[in-house]
């Protein structure tokens, strides 16, 4: 009925012997810091205090704020970032943000949202639009409509 793994005459191994394999080393910067703010116009909101300063600072100005969710194991998350720094870049007038669901679960859980990437548009403290998802069309026209409507 099997052999008798205690048996003196029989040997067995747990670990295979398995050919030698090289340590993972990264190609990509990527993936040395896959969610790594490229950026110095997009601020990553690390806290909760930085997080309602930054808010109330903007509660009694016209400024746009945009808002993205993100997390770290989050693959669309990271395929959004390049656009959304484009966009930081482009509409120099907008304040944008960047805040870790991980780091602040808390403001995720304010807004409601369920799904990653969440950009969320504000005004005077106020949600005025958002997009969920990688939907980079719809971001720039939504963007591009309110940074025109607010100044």
């Amino acid at each position: 009925m099997g052999a008798n793994v205690s048996s003196p005459d029989q040997r067995f191994s747990v670990t295979p012997d398995l050919p030698s394999r090289r340590p993972w080393t990264p190609r990509f910067e990527s993936q040395i810091s896959p969610y790594k703010v490229k950026s110095p116009l997009i601020v990553e909101i690390k806290n909760k205090n930085q997080w309602k300063s930054r808010l109330n600072a903007l509660k009694d100005t016209n400024k746009l704020l945009v808002i993205e969710f993100t997390a770290k194991w989050c693959g669309p998350c990271k395929s959004l970032e390049p656009k959304v720094e484009e966009l930081a870049a482009k509409y120099t007038d907008v304040e944008f943000v960047k805040i870790d669901v991980d780091v602040l679960m808390s403001v995720w859980m304010e807004y409601k949202l369920h799904t990653l990437p969440a950009i969320v548009f504000m005004k005077r403290g106020q949600e005025v639009d958002r997009v969920v998802g990688v939907k980079l069309d719809e971001l720039e026209r939504k963007l591009h409509k309110y940074a025109q409507s607010f100044f």
